[in-house]
């Protein structure tokens, strides 16, 4: 068996997002023992998926890892990335695929959340007010999964008043939230944009926190999550299992069946 692993980001039009992601996967790919390591991209930039697979095949891989460079289990990850495998791998019968789980929920990414609270204030009151600012999804799990972060992230900062917002499709809206927290006059409140990288919506939440930190100077905008040595750890992890489940061949109906039950 030749083993490849196929990681596959969400792409930007922003190149420095685009930049960021090979980077981290950069770093990653130290740590994981596969011959063949390819990158590609779901969206808006290259390679595509199907040319990454087949960069594969054509180094003579019989079995492909493919991992998704993803916070979180939503639409891309259950569908739009399967789909895409249905399609590419008809054309290739003849090699295993074996489909990994987004970072997910996980202690670690709870832990890179504090930090970013600790660079801004190393000695934060215990009535300080943290904000997980997510991206948003219609599917239900995404915010089932990032309350779960939030509740982590309570354990591990010692901060009771941990609030979830989104930018898109679901609720609460960002702005909606960033109106409540203005009100706040007499306590530290601390943004962290739960995104793996920069881009658009990253650039949209430093303009509108700009604009409140006019009515309350208490409001502080910490790094967005990004690409930072636990996110790489909780990343390898996921690699290392599409990896060990060889057993799981890609099967489809619809949506992806395997390691992601």
């Amino acid at each position: 068996m030749k083993q490849a692993v196929l990681y596959v980001c969400h792409g930007s039009r922003v190149k420095k997002a685009c930049e960021e992601a090979i980077a981290f996967l950069s770093r990653c790919q130290k740590h994981v023992e596969a011959e063949i390591q390819e990158v590609c991209f779901l969206e808006l930039a290259s390679p595509s998926i199907e040319e990454g697979f087949s960069s594969c095949v054509q180094q003579g891989a019989t079995h492909i890892a493919v991992v998704p460079l993803l916070l979180l289990t939503a639409v891309h990850a259950k569908y739009d990335i399967p789909l895409e495998l249905e399609k590419v791998s008809r054309q290739h019968p003849g090699v295993q695929v074996t489909y990994g789980k987004p970072i997910g929920v996980h202690e670690k990414m709870a832990e890179s959340v504090v930090e970013r609270v600790l660079e801004q204030n190393e000695r934060y009151p215990d009535s300080s007010v943290i904000v997980l600012i997510g991206r948003g999804s219609s599917d239900p799990d995404v915010v089932k999964d990032l309350e779960s972060i939030g509740e982590l992230v309570k354990k591990h900062s010692h901060i009771e008043d941990v609030r979830i917002c989104y930018l898109v499709a679901a609720e609460p809206k960002f702005e909606d939230m960033l109106a409540e927290l203005t009100l706040l006059k007499n306590r530290s409140i601390f943004l962290i944009p739960y995104l793996l990288f920069t881009g658009v919506l990253m650039k949209k939440i430093e303009s509108q926190v700009q604009l409140a930190q006019e009515g309350n100077n208490n409001i502080r905008l910490c790094r967005y999550l990004g690409y930072d040595s636990k996110v790489e750890e909780v990343f390898t992890e996921r690699v290392l299992e599409a990896m060990r489940n060889t057993d799981l061949s890609y099967t489809f109906n619809g949506q992806y069946k395997g390691i992601m039950e």
